[in-house]
């Protein structure tokens, strides 16, 4: 018998969609709650701890008692001292707040680990190695409100005229966010989805919000962040062969570097320069986070060390060269406190700084005419329809379902109306 959590649909809401039971079925001793939010201009975690608290810690209590965990630890940032003034009245037995730095990248999961238990999680491997659960602020928010997932939080940011963190139905289009957001401040715009630092080019304007989607990032089209991120593979692998010093900035910066990981992108780029990739510069690519530090922060020549690594993991996976020392070995660097990246000076550097930095949650109810439910919104397999077009539909009926055994979620209507195509996507017109 299904969970109530695979019931609804609940997925990894900020960013990886990985099925939110799968991760409850291991037993461990701690659930630390991502409430770090370190890409720049997003603020949909620090204002859902601020506002929805309540449904929060009713779903961190869920959880904790679903993996029996003793603790729960909330990560949020120091600076945010009304949240945790707020959360410390509210914190039920068993749980703390721990205050993270305003650096990039504290969210990822290994160094959030790190910052709060001490441990280093082995290179490729999970939290629950070293006794952990890491939970996104949505995520407990969905578990906590215990029905399907119909809408998504996010902010939407940069080029905008009132830059606002919104509660809107999956599947409405980035345009009508952006017009939600008072319109975009600029004539010609590309718009990144997610933040500034992973994130991807949006296709379009009418491309749909999914479960996963964390920011909605407006820029002039001519900002150079949007030609970081649209430059093609053999672009960035022929000026890195070319213009590479070696100065080892991208791997001394590199927080997983920093926490005692085998990876050096330097050795990444230096192999470049060779016909055959040899064993030895490729062997750490497998355990880039590819949070872009090295290619938008670190590299004094605006080359691209994180594409490399990237496009070089197949051939470590190939090769066999995967990590095969001991956890008890892995020693973070000592000056690794002293490396991380403020975010005021991350935003300076990306040239974001002119933005205003705000993301006040709104009540703004969205009536869009159509809602586009991509049947992939999730990690494994996509959900197969079990609606046909021409069929009416409440909000929060079930429109598709994983196959029998496959890694999957539930996708749920996140709009009343009728099906009007099934085709790779689910779309709902009102």
């Amino acid at each position: 018998m299904a969970s109530p959590v695979e019931e609804h649909g609940i997925v990894g809401a900020g960013g990886g969609g990985f099925p939110t039971d799968v991760k409850l079925r291991t037993p461990v001793p701690l659930v630390i709650v991502n409430g770090a939010e370190c890409e720049p201009l997003l603020h949909k975690d620090k204002e859902l701890l601020r506002h929805e608290a309540a449904s929060m810690l009713a779903g961190l209590r869920l959880v904790m008692d679903r993996v029996g965990a003793r603790e729960g630890v909330i990560g949020v940032k120091h600076k945010y001292e009304d949240v945790i003034a707020s959360l410390r009245l509210q914190l039920p037995a068993g749980v703390r707040l721990v205050p993270l730095t305003d650096t990039y990248p504290a969210g990822d999961e290994f160094i959030l680990v790190h910052d709060v238990t001490g441990r280093v999680i082995s290179p490729g491997g999970l939290p629950r190695d070293v006794g952990a659960l890491v939970m996104n602020v949505e995520t407990l928010v969905n578990v906590g409100l215990d029905r399907p997932v119909t809408h998504k939080y996010l902010t939407v940011a940069g080029a905008v005229r009132e830059p606002v963190t919104l509660r809107v139905p999956v599947g409405v289009s980035v345009g009508e966010l952006i017009a939600a957001a008072g319109g975009a401040t600029e004539p010609n715009v590309a718009v990144l989805l997610g933040g500034v630092m992973m994130a991807r080019i949006a296709r379009g304007l009418d491309e749909p919000v999914t479960k996963t989607t964390g920011g909605v990032i407006v820029l002039p089209a001519t900002h150079p962040l949007v030609r970081r991120h649209a430059a093609p593979v053999a672009h960035v692998e022929r000026i890195g062969r070319a213009a590479c010093d070696q100065c080892r900035f991208c791997t001394e910066l590199c927080p997983r570097y920093l926490i005692g990981h085998p990876i050096e992108p330097h050795q990444a780029m230096r192999a470049l320069g060779f016909t055959g990739v040899k064993d030895r510069m490729i062997a750490g690519t497998l355990y880039c986070c590819e949070c872009n530090l090295c290619t938008l922060f670190s590299c004094p020549e605006d080359l691209d060390p994180k594409s490399v690594c990237v496009t070089a993991k197949p051939a470590a996976r190939e090769k066999g060269l995967f990590f095969a020392g001991r956890p008890e070995d892995l020693k973070p660097h000592p000056l690794a406190g002293q490396r991380r990246i403020p975010t005021r000076r991350l935003m300076a550097k990306l040239g974001i700084a002119g933005f205003r930095n705000v993301g006040p949650l709104e009540d703004r109810p969205l009536a869009p005419a159509r809602v586009v439910l991509p049947l992939k919104q999730h990690a494994g397999e996509p959900a197969r329809p079990v609606v046909r077009p021409g069929e009416r539909v409440r909000a929060g009926d079930l429109v598709a379902t994983p196959a029998e055994g496959a890694l999957g979620a539930r996708i749920h209507a996140s709009v009343a109306g009728t099906v009007r195509g099934v085709d790779g996507v689910v779309v709902i017109e009102t």
